[in-house]
C-alpha cells in the first residue's frame, strides 16, 4: 500500500504527507494540529520565535492533538551570499516605494532582530517533539547527539545531492530534498542558492540513490498526482507548503490567499532576494521585477529583511499587493481554499486514485 512508508511507520502517520514548516506565523498551531489530526505530519516554523514562544506554541499544539508533529528552525550562517558592497545603494532602490507609502527616507538598515539559536534549540529539546527539522546548514554534532538522546528524529533540508550526503553524514534521520519549484526560501548551504537550483523530478531520485536514510520530496507538489509522483521517485513522503498556505487554519493574510487563488497571477512566480536578502520563491510583483533590473542591489540577510520590514507593513495596511511579498511555489495554481483536514483527505484520495489507475492500466 502506498500509505506504508518508512515515515508513516516511524511516526504512526496515516499518510506520507508532511505539511511544510512555514515561518513568520504562516504555520500556526491550528494548522499544525489540524494536519496531524487528519493523518499527516504537521510542522511549526519557529525560526522567528523567542524560546518562550516556542514552548507556548508547542503547548497549544498539544492541546489540539496527541499526534506527532515537527518543530523547525533555521541554522545560523556565518556569511550570506548575494550581499551588496554599498548599503546606501540597496536602500536607495527601496526609497521610491517608501515615498509612495508615505514613509520617511531610510538612511541605514534598522538593527536586525536575530533569535538566539542555541536558546531556541534548548526550547525544542524541552518540548521534545517527535521531529525536529532544520534548514540552511548542518546541526552541530553536540546538538544532534542531544536530540538523538531524547529520541527526537531529525530532518535536514537539501537542495543538492551534495547537501543530502552532508546531512546524512551529520546524523539526520531523514533528508528533505527540496526542488527549486518550492515556495519560500531556498535552504541551500554548500553553494550559493542561485547555483543550487535543481528541479524536484531530477533531485529526488538522485538523493534517494545517494543516501541510505528516508527521503522527503518537496517542491511543486500540491495535489495527489504530485504525492504519487514523489512516492514513485522513491520518496518516503511528500512535503507540501503552498497548498496548506491556502487553508483557513494557516496564518496567511486574506490578501495572500486571494493572490494565490488568482490563478493567472499565481502562475507567475520568481526567485528573488528583494525582500529578505535570501533567495526565495514568491509571486512576481512590481517590486520583484523592478529590483531584478541591474544593478540588483540587496543587503545580506537579515539586513535586507529589516530594511523592507516597515515597507511591508505599510503596504499591507494600504492593500498594496504590488509591493507585498506573497510566498508561493510553482504549483500554486493547483491549490484551493479550504480546511487542512479536507486538503489531507483530498490528497489521500487523489493519491490512491492515481495508484489504482496505474495498477489497473498495468493489469
Amino acid at each position: 500500500m502506498w500509505t506504508s512508508t518508512p515515515l508513516t511507520e516511524r511516526f504512526g502517520c496515516r499518510y506520507p504527507i508532511v505539511q511544510g514548516p512555514m515561518g513568520g506565523g504562516a504555520s500556526p498551531p491550528e494548522l499544525v494540529a489540524a494536519v496531524s489530526n487528519a493523518g499527516g505530519l504537521g510542522s511549526l516554523g519557529c525560526y522567528h520565535l523567542e524560546p518562550a514562544a516556542i514552548l507556548d506554541a508547542a503547548a497549544d499544539i498539544r492541546r489540539r492533538t496527541d499526534r506527532p508533529f515537527a518543530l523547525n528552525l533555521w541554522i545560523p550562517r556565518e556569511r550570506e551570499d548575494g550581499e551588496s558592497s554599498e548599503p546606501s545603494r540597496a536602500l536607495a532602490r527601496l526609497q521610491p516605494y517608501r515615498e509612495e507609502l508615505g514613509l520617511p527616507p531610510l538612511l541605514e538598515p534598522p538593527a536586525p532582530t536575530v533569535q538566539d539559536f542555541e536558546r531556541q534549540f534548548e526550547a525544542v529539546l524541552e518540548v521534545q517533539p517527535a521531529v525536529f527539522s532544520f534548514v540552511f546548514g548542518l546541526l552541530p554534532e553536540p546538538m544532534a547527539a542531544e536530540a538523538r538522546r531524547r529520541g527526537i528524529a531529525m530532518i535536514g533540508v537539501a537542495t543538492t545531492v551534495d547537501e543530502a550526503e552532508a546531512l546524512e553524514a551529520g546524523g539526520v534521520d531523514l533528508v528533505c530534498a527540496s526542488g527549486f519549484e518550492a515556495g519560500g526560501h531556498r535552504g541551500s548551504f554548500l553553494r550559493p542558492a542561485e547555483k543550487s537550483l535543481t528541479g524536484t523530478l531530477s533531485l529526488v531520485p538522485q538523493v534517494v540513490s545517494a543516501v541510505r536514510v528516508p527521503v522527503l520530496a518537496a517542491g511543486g507538489i500540491a495535489d495527489g498526482r504530485g504525492v504519487a509522483a514523489a512516492l514513485a521517485l522513491g520518496a518516503s513522503a511528500a512535503q507540501i507548503g503552498t497548498a496548506f498556505l491556502m487553508c483557513r487554519e494557516s496564518g496567511a493574510s486574506d490578501l495572500h490567499r486571494a493572490a494565490l487563488a488568482a490563478r493567472a497571477r499565481a502562475r507567475r512566480t520568481t526567485l528573488t532576494r528583494a525582500y529578505t536578502g535570501r533567495l526565495a520563491r514568491m509571486l512576481a510583483n512590481r517590486a520583484t521585477e523592478d529590483l531584478a533590473q541591474p544593478p540588483a542591489e540587496t543587503l545580506p540577510y537579515p539586513l535586507q529583511n529589516e530594511a523592507t520590514r516597515e515597507l511591508r507593513y505599510a503596504a499591507a495596511r494600504a492593500g498594496r499587493t504590488d509591493l507585498l511579498p506573497f510566498y508561493g511555489g510553482q504549483s500554486a495554481p493547483l491549490a484551493a481554499l479550504g480546511s487542512a483536514g479536507d486538503l489531507v483527505a483530498a490528497l489521500a484520495a487523489e493519491t490512491g486514485a492515481v495508484f489504482k489507475r496505474l495498477g489497473s492500466e498495468r493489469g
